[in-house]
């Protein structure tokens, strides 16, 4: 593989950004791939930015993705994916949910909520793949398993084999949890055209 793939999955607390990154890292390993994944930085109760970093490669030896290397952002909310977009790579790719979770300063009043989200990151030269994942997940009746939805939307960009992915999830969620989890990544699997 050369250099390792790095990867940024951010969110906003209680939205599964820990569980994705689980999910990625055990295909990564399942793929024969050294893996290193950091634990949640920012703020993990429900409303606070959180990110996930996830490397994997023939040798991995630090977890942090630096500034300016991601070759793939997973944002679960769109100011998510506008304040990460300086970690993307040139070239790389942003996968963006396309919802909207104002910030606490935007719910005082003490800020706006940004616009023109998509205009401002597809100016900075970024491509990006806009889904609307909640909607998605509604229709396979589970909105929480959006994180992993948007795995499967993401998935070919890692080039694992889909029997790996769904190895991974089986392994990484509760019994009761796999048939809603298997349906949301095929269902985002399918949604995208990478």
């Amino acid at each position: 593989m050369g250099k390792p793939f790095n990867a940024l999955i951010v969110g906003v607390g209680g939205q599964g950004t820990l569980l994705a990154s689980k999910v990625l890292g055990e295909a990564a390993r399942l793929s024969g791939f050294d893996v290193k994944q950091s634990e949640v930085h920012g703020m993990a109760q429900r409303g606070g930015s959180v990110v996930t970093h996830v490397r994997f490669g023939d040798k991995v030896y630090t977890p942090l993705v630096e500034m300016g290397q991601a070759d793939l952002i997973i944002a679960f909310e769109k100011l998510e994916a506008l304040r990460w977009a300086e970690y993307l790579k040139p070239g790389g790719v942003i996968v963006v949910n396309d919802l909207e979770i104002p910030p606490i300063p935007v719910i005082l009043g003490a800020a706006s909520y940004p616009e023109a989200v998509y205009e401002r990151l597809e100016q900075a030269g970024i491509s990006v793949v806009r889904i609307n994942a909640v909607e998605a997940a509604r229709q396979i009746g589970e909105v929480r398993a959006v994180n992993v939805l948007l795995l499967g939307v993401a998935a070919k960009i890692f080039g694992f084999d889909k029997h790996v992915w769904e190895e991974a999830i089986k392994t990484s969620v509760s019994d009761k949890s796999v048939p809603v989890n298997l349906a949301a990544f095929n269902k985002g699997w399918e949604m995208q055209g990478a």
